[in-house]
């Protein structure tokens, strides 16, 4: 078996390896287009050659100014494998890489591609980046504005005012400028907070829920986004231990298993709220759409009663109206 630079008169073998490839190995969610005649044009072209008839192939870019060597393409007959062709194919170009002056090679795999994956793995590449692809009438329609307000607030299983009150002074400018804070009096065992700022951006609610988890236990943060789904993510002494999404694919295509992680938990639920577990798989349901479930906003209203929190259902603006409302003011 001879490894060598490909003839003009063996192009055309390479070409057949190349369609042989996709018809095998292609894996990606978009079928392959017709072959570039072109596709070969400046490459450093290497063929597996025995008795006449070419049993692999590789090819790719070794001379690319100041940028690694591209290795676009390794191909062995199904019948010639095992016999170390693709490795001396491999060999032979990492050989004119480093001639011409490469210090490092890339490859590209399709993520499902495993075996392809353990080979690359073996002789030492890692990963540095990751290709994305998404279908265009999907990703339109995602990046569409969503109709709708968001809003939320935490609650913190506690009866300690002055200790909330304390920690949303010194814990809510860290996060970024907040017009206000309202804090509903315990109700129920538990404390409400409606932050001007955290109300409006999930993220910010999450930590704040987070950090009054650190400091006193059991924290909840729930709320409405983008006027269509209810969230909420429960925390137990600084740690999440439950999230729950009213429609877990409504921000884009989750695997069935993070589908199923996004339902409510009944039973850890019943545990650190006191919530009937009955009620909560009669509220708590998730759809595949929010047409399916009743208006976010009532249905936040229902998940917060069920839980016995006071006032799931407001927005900051709403909350600091209630009678009995501690505010700070910034």
């Amino acid at each position: 078996m001879t490894v060598r630079e490909a003839t003009r008169a063996e192009h055309a073998a390479v070409m057949e390896l190349l369609q042989a490839y996709m018809d095998e190995l292609w894996q990606r969610p978009f079928p392959p287009g017709p072959l570039d005649p072109g596709t070969l044009t400046g490459k450093l072209v290497l063929v597996a050659e025995e008795d006449g008839q070419v049993a692999g192939a590789a090819f790719g870019d070794v001379a690319v100014p100041d940028r690694p060597a591209h290795l676009n393409f390794v191909y062995v007959w199904p019948g010639r494998r095992g016999e170390g062709i693709g490795r001396e194919l491999v060999r032979a170009f990492v050989a004119a890489a480093a001639a011409a002056g490469a210090a490092h090679v890339v490859l590209d795999v399709d993520t499902t591609n495993q075996t392809a994956h353990a080979l690359w793995r073996r002789l030492g590449f890692v990963e540095f980046a990751r290709r994305l692809v998404a279908p265009l009438p999907a990703l339109a329609e995602r990046l569409e504005p969503r109709a709708g307000a968001t809003f939320g607030s935490a609650h913190v299983q506690t009866d300690d005012l002055g200790r909330v009150e304390q920690a949303m002074r010194t814990f809510v400018p860290r996060l970024g400028r907040s017009a206000g804070t309202a804090i509903v009096p315990p109700r129920s065992g538990w404390i409400g907070v409606f932050d001007e700022l955290c109300g409006r951006e999930p993220e910010l609610l999450r930590r704040l829920a987070r950090e009054l988890s650190d400091r006193f236990g059991v924290a909840i943060a729930i709320g409405v986004e983008a006027g269509q789904v209810v969230r909420y993510v429960i925390f137990d002494r600084g740690r999440m231990v439950d999230e729950y999404l009213s429609v877990p694919d409504f921000h884009g295509p989750l695997p069935p298993g993070d589908v199923i992680a996004l339902g409510a938990n009944p039973t850890l639920l019943a545990r650190l709220t006191g919530a009937d577990p009955a009620r909560v798989r009669a509220f708590a349901r998730t759809g595949a759409s929010p047409a399916e479930l009743p208006p976010a906003e009532e249905l936040v209203g229902q998940i917060g009663e069920l839980l016995g929190l006071s006032g799931a259902e407001l927005a900051y603006e709403q909350a600091v109206e209630l009678p009995g409302v501690l505010r700070i003011e910034r």
